[in-house]
């Protein structure tokens, strides 16, 4: 059994987490912790917060008492709203905590990026535009190139979770560009995992979403790869020849 940890802001888009885990199979477990998001608002200050030391800490213990065998901060703005630099201390200071190997959800759209073999992409973001471009300067420090980025310009995570497949849809179709190799949409208070089949299939080319590359991006730090091709495209990668 792989027992997988998760750090969630609030609620919102969490009910992905469990779509992800039957997906998965029966020997991956999806264990997922509420941390207190503080004021709940797509805005620098109150993202930083979001993801301070004291809040990420918080669900630690949970999650070791569960057997998790990694941890991560399942937010992508409350990660790459501190830099680059600050994103891999956040990361850092986790893994201490936790005693575990630990990761962000930015972190995982780079890793899956390189894992697709994405060099550039486009931005669906629910975000006011000053976080989304935030967004990519993060990728930009990854060296993955951004062919344009497009903002909902939503302030709360709670207005997120209401979105419907059709609002999905229309947000990764404003965000394709020609050029780009891959989709991103970056927030994980926005439901996905059902509608990226449909997603791939209306663009005809990866989409990564946030609940399923932070879930991926677990899998990667146990060192284990699952094929499921309901999860999209970095589901279906062949796995590891052990030579």
């Amino acid at each position: 059994m792989t027992a997988l940890g998760f750090l969630y802001p609030g609620h919102s888009g969490e009910d992905d987490y469990p779509r992800i885990e039957q997906l998965l199979g029966s020997d991956i477990r999806v264990d997922l912790v509420h941390t207190d998001i503080g004021e709940d608002a797509h805005r620098v200050d109150a993202l930083l917060e979001m993801g301070s030391p004291r809040r990420l800490e918080a669900g630690v213990a949970e999650l070791r008492l569960a057997g998790a065998d990694a941890v991560v901060w399942a937010c992508t703005s409350g990660s790459f709203v501190h830099g680059w630099d600050g994103a891999h201390e956040q990361v850092r200071a986790l893994a201490r905590a936790a005693g575990l190997p630990a990761s962000s959800t930015s972190f995982a759209f780079v890793h899956a990026a390189k894992e697709i073999g994405a060099r550039r992409v486009s931005i669906g973001a629910t975000y006011p535009d000053d976080v989304a471009r935030l967004f990519a300067d993060f990728l930009g420090a990854a060296g993955i190139g951004v062919s344009d980025v497009v903002s909902s310009g939503i302030i709360t995570a709670a207005e997120v979770g209401t979105w419907t497949e059709d609002e999905v849809l229309a947000l990764a179709r404003a965000a394709d560009r020609p050029d780009a190799e891959a989709v991103f949409l970056p927030d994980t208070a926005l439901r996905t995992v059902a509608h990226i089949p449909a997603l791939e299939k209306e663009l005809g080319k990866p989409v990564l979403t946030a609940n399923q590359v932070t879930v991926w991006e677990g899998l990667r730090l146990a060192d284990r790869r699952v094929n499921a091709p309901e999860l999209g495209a970095l589901f279906t990668r062949e796995p590891l020849v052990q030579v």
